[in-house]
């Protein structure tokens, strides 16, 4: 019989049935549709070996005047600025203690308890201590004296931390070990630390055990929130504003030593929100906006977020907010939705999303500054990182599906939605976020998924813009940034507990290792509908393999073949063949109703399995009829 070409539909498709979307793909991981075909996405690698702590769900990135790349990104607990893959910690300064901490140590123990009156930290926080001296054993001066991250808080009044030397290796304490570090000890404090997981922002319980709100129903402080940064320049000045709290600023002139200040406490603020959920800065008009400010009340601000209000500085100056007759600063409020969810700087006008609804705001000029008009109701945001600038338009997803906005809002058909939908654990969808890969035209989608239970992002859909294709995996990755300032795609992730930024489309591997897991499976194909059993006796590959520079790998595939004789039928794995550069045919044998084709990468070795990718073509296969039974 005449060998049979298999050419499959590009994209993933689960809403279908197997046996209904015959010629489709229904699942695969770590792959790509290009053109129509099936490849390996690009690899990734550490953009530096320097770490930084916790976990950053935020990066933005810019060029000084000077010529100078910055990239910020904001963490669970402090907020940096890598240039030249250097982290530069710019948290700002909470509160300072002078001549006023002591300490305590157990023999045994490498637990520090500190006493100062007060103090306000929370767990995840960060202090650095100064003037303190040997408690007297192997807790000595230098021992004391430097930045900790503070792991417990037994009262107002005290905490507690880790000993390490200055190498960061931990250090117990012994029987000598009975002093109080003098009389003379400071303290340093950075702003509250947030949390790593998304909790209900009112109601019984709604905070932490053992935070200041749990068993109460008031709003949840910005510590008491997952720490989401939201950060925008004015200029060359960069605006950071942890969701919930207070809003600084970081001077360029400054330098990289130096820390961001609260602008409202800035010399020469007047009526600077004291509090937000996001800022932005508009492009022509040149205003400040604060998403979920704290409204004015006579001649100061409240200090209680207003989750609708919306403030804006006058143009040109991101330290008035003063509404008057000679400036364009003031506020407004949304009405449709309890919530400002989240906002993104689209052409022409800021884009905000509340929990039910789409608003446009752009600039008309005095005397209303800004005209805001509702775009869609029923479509609000799933969490304030859920939407993504594309070439085309506004990408974004909700809790009833991905959308798309370019002066309309259109729902995307979606061949994996009910997929994504059913496994998506909405308690973390705060977490959710969207990243562009314009280089290959793609909108990837991050969540956190029921199934992988980890209460963090584990999962992914592309959605390729240019071809209407969607693919599915999993991958590990907080934030992203696309190319542009930065030559790739940037994105936040964590390697054995430790956090770096990776470099993603460099090369094909995972890191140093090779990238596994990476498979495309197709649903189920038969011969005249099924009428008779199909025999296959071989296949003829057509698979494309590149390697990566400077390698010599030897590149390979399995072609796996499963069967079943009826859709209800379990499959069963009845035929594997790999597949190298230089194969013409490999031999099979599959007898069934129905047949399911699965391409992954070959697993046997950990070296064929580097620096290499692969893309399908056209499969062919010696099929034929073997009767009826």
């Amino acid at each position: 019989m005449p060998l049979t070409k298999f050419s499959f539909k590009p994209g993933i498709n689960k809403e279908e049935t197997d046996y209904s979307n015959e010629n489709g793909w229904v699942d695969g991981n770590l792959i790509r549709f290009r053109k129509g075909n099936v490849e390996k996405v690009g690899g990734w690698e550490k953009r530096s070996t320097n770490v930084f702590f916790d976990t950053a769900r935020a990066l933005h990135s810019w060029i000084s005047l000077g010529g100078s790349r910055y990239l910020g990104l904001g963490t669970t607990s402090k907020y940096y600025i890598d240039n030249g893959g250097s982290y530069n910690d710019i948290t700002p300064i909470r509160a300072t203690t002078t001549n006023g901490i002591v300490f305590s140590a157990t023999d045994g123990s490498s637990l520090i308890t500190a006493t100062d009156s007060s103090h306000g930290a929370v767990v995840g926080d960060w202090v650095t201590l100064a003037g303190a001296v040997s408690l007297g054993g192997l807790v000595t001066a230098a021992v004391l004296n430097q930045e900790y991250q503070i792991n417990g808080v037994s009262s107002a009044n005290a905490f507690t931390f880790t000993a390490k030397d200055t190498a960061g290796d931990t250090v117990t304490a012994n029987s000598s070990d009975s002093g109080n570090g003098g009389a003379a000890a400071d303290a340093v404090y950075q702003i509250n630390s947030g949390l790593d997981v998304y909790v209900q922002a009112a109601g019984w319980s709604s905070g932490t055990w053992g935070a200041s709100t749990y068993g109460s129903t008031s709003a949840l402080s910005a510590n008491g929130q997952l720490r989401l940064w939201t950060h925008d320049n004015f200029g060359e000045n960069l605006i950071i504003n942890p969701r919930g709290g207070s809003i600084y600023r970081w001077v360029e002139n400054n330098g990289l030593s130096t820390r961001a200040v609260s602008l409202s406490g800035t010399s020469g603020a007047n009526l600077v929100p004291t509090l937000g959920l996001q800022v932005i800065t508009s492009e022509t008009d040149r205003h400040l906006i604060v998403l979920g400010a704290d409204p004015i009340s006579g001649s100061a601000r409240t200090g209680a977020v207003d989750p609708m209000l919306i403030a804006f500085s006058d143009s040109e100056n991101e330290l008035e907010f003063e509404p008057l007759s000679t400036n364009s600063a003031g506020s407004l409020r949304l009405s449709s939705g309890s919530l400002i969810v989240g906002g993104l700087k689209s052409r022409q006008e800021v884009l905000i999303w509340t929990d039910t609804s789409l608003y446009s705001m752009s600039f008309i000029g005095p005397p209303l500054i800004f005209a805001v008009n509702l775009i869609n109701e029923g479509a609000g945001l799933i969490g304030p990182k859920a939407a993504v600038n594309a070439p085309n338009g506004v990408y974004f997803m909700s809790k009833s599906g991905f959308y798309f906005y370019n002066g309309s809002v259109q729902k995307l058909p979606c061949s994996v939605q009910d997929y994504v939908f059913s496994d998506l654990d909405l308690s973390q969808a705060y977490k959710c976020h969207l990243a562009l890969n314009s280089e290959f035209s793609e909108v990837w989608f991050f969540y956190p998924s029921l199934e992988d239970d980890t209460n963090e992002i584990s999962r992914y859909v592309i959605y390729n813009y240019e071809e209407q294709s969607w693919s599915i995996g999993s991958l590990v990755r907080y934030a992203w940034l696309d190319a542009g300032i930065e030559n790739k795609p940037i994105a936040s992730g964590t390697s054995s507990s430790t956090s770096y930024l990776y470099t993603h489309e460099s090369g094909f591997n995972n890191d140093l290792i090779a990238m596994d897991g990476v498979f495309i499976e197709s649903a189920d194909i038969d011969i005249a509908d099924g009428e008779n059993f199909a025999f296959v006796k071989k296949v003829i590959p057509d698979v494309l393999f590149a390697t990566q520079t400077g390698t010599s790998p030897t590149p390979a595939m399995n072609i796996v073949v499963k069967s079943r004789d009826f859709n209800g039928d379990s499959l069963t794995t009845n035929s594997t063949t790999q597949v190298t550069s230089t194969s013409t045919f490999s031999s099979l044998r599959a007898r069934s109703r129905q047949l399911v084709l699965r391409f992954e990468s070959d697993d046997d070795n950990e070296n064929d399995r580097k620096d290499y990718r692969w893309r399908l073509g056209a499969t062919r296969l010696d099929v034929q009829p073997s009767g009826r039974r």
